[in-house]
């Protein structure tokens, strides 16, 4: 599991470079608490959660339930304490990888996928 979670965090971070994002930082951890990619997106920095799946009954995006949007949450509270990075906005998003049968991965990027209340 863990190398179709790195492979896919690869996709991801491809996919969000292409769209004019800058990588500020992979697999950032505060303790116990992850995040999968941070970015520089114009103004905005965004804390980005990535779900690679195969085909099945669950979307990737389900798997972002409460107890990781409020792992997210104070992760990212952390990352912004120690960064020297700032910016206007700050957000979640979230990147689902989708591994097709014989095709190529679908990768969609959702911006503000879910907001700091949401825990």
């Amino acid at each position: 599991m863990k190398d179709s979670g790195r492979w896919g965090e690869e996709l991801a971070a491809a996919h969000l470079r292409s769209a004019g994002c800058r990588i500020l930082a992979r697999n950032w951890r505060a303790g116990r608490y992850e995040i999968d990619l941070v970015v520089r997106d114009g103004s905005a920095i965004a804390f980005v959660e990535v779900k690679t799946r195969s085909p099945g009954p669950q979307d990737p995006l389900e798997a972002i339930d409460r107890r990781k949007r409020r792992n997210l949450r104070i992760a990212a509270a952390r990352w912004i304490a120690t960064s020297a990075e700032r910016a206007e906005e700050y957000r979640f998003d979230a990147v689902a990888v989708r591994r097709l049968a014989g095709r190529s991965p679908e990768v969609e990027h959702i911006r503000a996928a879910f907001s700091a209340d949401d825990v």
